[in-house]
């Protein structure tokens, strides 16, 4: 088979012998999103990232302009446009879908 070379996932999935937190049941939040312990399973396999946690504060609590604000606008723009594009009928009307979940999170 050679030499083969492996980036990212696949990678990480070697040296642990599974796939990271992130990914898996454990680092996932019941309510959406990743818990503490998939952020940092995330930031441990890809050195340089800025994930952090959602921002689940009210946007009527936000004083409009500030950086919380700004990243949980841009965070519902971007996901509504997933889901309305790239989620299929089923999963965008399923109250229980992550995506869905997520958007509930941020209060979007």
């Amino acid at each position: 088979m050679g030499d083969i070379s492996l980036r990212g996932q696949g990678r990480a999935m070697l040296a642990s012998g599974s796939t990271p937190a992130w990914q898996r049941k454990e680092g996932k939040s019941k309510s959406g999103g990743l818990n503490r312990k998939g952020i940092a399973s995330y930031r441990a396999q890809n050195p340089g990232s800025k994930l952090s946690m959602a921002v689940t504060t009210k946007p009527s609590k936000l004083k409009p302009g500030s950086k919380a604000a700004n990243r949980r606008k841009s965070f519902c723009a971007r996901m509504k446009g997933m889901k309305k594009r790239l989620t299929s009928a089923k999963t965008a009307r399923d109250p229980n879908s992550r995506i869905n979940k997520s958007l509930r999170k941020w209060n979007c």
